[in-house]
């Protein structure tokens, strides 16, 4: 039996969500620099602008008081002089930045003075930020494209990077995809690094190892118990033989015949266990086989599909290459379990190479559908009684065969039992 697989929803590979976390990282690492490259320059082109337009009006004052003239672009009282500083503290240089732009003239750095006392006018000196704020406009085109030329670089490196990893992490998902279906001699091996995914694999391997170890412990331990009590249950059916007729002798043979018949079914599963079991096969029409197997368990179920209620080799009957006595043993095994756990009316389906067992009980239970069949465990207690191991024994024999045999519910309710032949 196979789990039902879950609804696969959008999934991102790793590799693509580690490569795009990298070049998230990357691209928040330029854009951060960025801004501080451009903040800092910034900052420094207005306080080197500044302390040229203190000490051009440095000059500029000397040469003006000392002849009277305008050198180094001075002006008094300009028009365009920021509202800071037009009325300057007596004697003070003072500076301040005018944001306006006028033409080709703009932003700029201001520095004044009065040329004597109160009321005098004031010497003024501006220089222009428009030539190194240009030059800052271009540094940050510059490194916006070798940004973009870095990340288109790097994107491949951490693809690649990315896909190691991947590939390494989806060996290890598929050695545990395997463990989980049942092949517990599936391994991941030695991994390239002595990192976390290095662990896993390791963590893997191990908890492999020790889940067969307990699988083979439980194994041997069922073949012993099975072997053991075949001897006294085979007494004990001696002993009631002696008993005289009545009541009390029908009711310890009925009994003891189900004590033989869990013995006999933990011999067939441990036979099942060890590989010791082989398939004999001939060809047979499937559907004369399907009726005798059904026929056999005495429980009042219909059977539909061709040549299925007809005698053996009916016309319209398809002839497969299988084990009969097998084949038979899953279909009666699955109608008993279909009338112990279920409820009528119970119905077997031939068509092609395809056997299906319905019933209309509450069902499998979710358990039983997500982990597949295990010995000695019924499921839900709605379910019935029982010890667990006739779809144990089914499961082995469909193995065994080749077949498939697949466990669901209907949407209506029921259990729906399927087993596909192989062609």
């Amino acid at each position: 039996m196979r789990p039902r697989p879950r609804p696969r929803r959008g999934r991102t590979s790793l590799r693509w969500k580690i490569a795009a976390l990298a070049a998230a990282t990357a691209f928040l690492v330029v854009a951060v620099v960025g801004v501080l490259v451009h903040v800092w320059t910034q900052a420094d082109i207005r306080d080197r602008a500044r302390a040229r337009a203190l000490n051009t009006l440095y000059s500029a004052m000397d040469v003006y008081r000392r002849t009277g003239t305008l050198a180094d672009g001075a002006e008094l009282d300009p028009a365009a002089l920021p509202a800071a500083l037009r009325h300057p503290a007596d004697g003070d240089r003072h500076a301040a930045h005018d944001g306006s732009v006028e033409g080709n003239l703009g932003p700029s750095a201001w520095a004044a003075q009065r040329t004597g006392g109160p009321g005098s006018p004031v010497l003024a000196v501006r220089v222009n930020l428009g030539p190194e704020l240009h030059t800052l406009r271009r540094l940050d085109v510059t490194m916006a494209v070798a940004s973009l030329i870095a990340l288109a670089a790097a994107a491949p490196l951490a693809v690649h990077g990315a896909g190691l990893l991947a590939r390494r992490l989806r060996r290890v998902s598929e050695t545990a995809g395997r463990i989980s279906a049942g092949d517990l001699d599936a391994r991941t091996g030695p991994t390239k690094g002595r990192d976390e995914v290095a662990e896993i694999a390791a963590t893997v391997d191990r908890m492999a190892d020790s889940l067969g170890e307990r699988l083979r412990t439980e194994r041997r331990f069922t073949a012993d118990v099975a072997h053991e009590l075949r001897t006294p249950v085979g007494g004990l059916l001696a002993a009631v033989d002696l008993l005289p007729p009545g009541e009390t002798e029908d009711l310890l043979r009925a009994r003891v015949r189900d004590l033989r018949g869990l013995v006999e079914d933990l011999l067939e599963v441990s036979r099942l266990d060890a590989g010791a079991e082989q398939a004999v096969r001939a060809r047979v029409p499937l559907g004369a086989v399907v009726a005798e197997a059904v026929t056999r368990t005495g429980h009042a179920t219909e059977v539909v599909g061709a040549g299925a209620a007809g005698p053996r080799g009916a016309a319209g009957d398809l002839t497969v290459e299988t084990d009969p006595r097998r084949l038979e043993r899953i279909v009666s095994n699955l109608v008993i379990n279909a009338h112990r756990h279920g409820a009528a009316p119970v119905r077997v389906t031939v068509e092609g190479r395809t056997v299906v067992v319905r019933d209309h009980g509450p069902g499998f239970p979710a358990d039983l559908l997500r982990h597949g069949p295990r010995r000695f465990h019924t499921g839900a207690a709605e379910r019935g009684g029982g010890h667990g191991l006739g779809l144990t024994i089914a499961l082995g024999q469909a193995r065994l065969l080749g077949a498939e045999l697949l466990l669901d519910n209907a949407p209506d309710g029921g259990a729906v039992a399927t087993l596909r032949l192989p062609d």
